[in-house]
């Protein structure tokens, strides 16, 4: 390809390149008008332009990485260091006294009112029962699960929404508050009224014939005790109760 070929080839980037902006019309034109005029080899010239073109491109996405991102502050290692110094300093004075773990001041601001009831409850109550809902097979040998952790918790904990009790205990399980265990409540007795729930019915309708339930529970962890013992007042006391 000739000069004055390179030369068309560039008011072509150029004018594709004004429906982006004028300023990166300009220089991306400029730039293509001189590479075609500098004398190097077509594929050399055919290299750099296409390079250029997809810097300009990356430029007018938002797509180009900086060569350097500056931490966030406090974030150097220098910084934690220091932060770590202090904290091993303060567990070595006497007079330092920790009224609440520092996590729960974040743990509160991501709350809903229902999950402080669930809290509230679980702290009072004490671990409370939950079923799955499985098909039933030989031995267990490929059985499938309909539904899983059916409980009555946020009924029990007066919940407005009780319908989100299942988003409700899968945020206050990633937030360390509770857990779920393969290990049943005490009292057997007490799943009874647990699979004696619609929702538990409706999900043993969708088994079939060969439906069973499995027995498990749902605890407060000792992190989420502390935060309810910290954070979360007890209800108030009725007159004359």
């Amino acid at each position: 390809m000739n000069v004055v070929g390179l030369a068309r080839v560039a008011v072509t980037y150029w004018l594709r390149a004004a429906s982006w902006t004028v300023e990166t019309t300009v220089h991306g034109g400029s730039e293509l008008v001189r590479l075609a005029t500098s004398g190097d080899p077509p594929h050399v010239l055919a290299a750099r332009a296409g390079a250029d073109l997809r810097q300009f491109a990356q430029q007018l996405l938002g797509l180009d990485e900086p060569n350097h991102v500056e931490p966030p502050p406090g974030t150097s290692t220098a910084e934690l260091r220091a932060k770590g110094a202090e904290l091993l300093r303060r567990s070595a004075d006497v007079t330092v006294t920790e009224e609440g773990h520092p996590a729960f001041a974040r743990i509160l601001s991501e709350l809903t009112p229902d999950e402080a009831r669930i809290l509230r409850f679980l702290y009072r109550e004490g671990p409370q029962p939950a079923v799955d809902v499985r098909t039933n097979r030989p031995f267990g040998v490929g059985s499938e699960l309909i539904e899983g952790g059916l409980n009555m918790i946020a009924e029990q904990a007066g919940c407005r929404n009780v319908d989100r009790a299942h988003a409700y205990l899968t945020n206050l399980s990633r937030l360390g508050l509770v857990r779920f265990s393969a290990e049943q409540v005490a009292d057997p007795n007490r799943y009874q009224l647990v699979e004696a729930q619609p929702k538990v019915a409706a999900a043993m309708k969708r088994a079939g014939r060969s439906s069973r339930t499995v027995h498990r529970s749902i605890h407060l962890t000792e992190f989420g005790a502390e935060f309810c013992r910290v954070c979360l007042p007890p209800e108030p006391t009725v007159a004359g109760h």
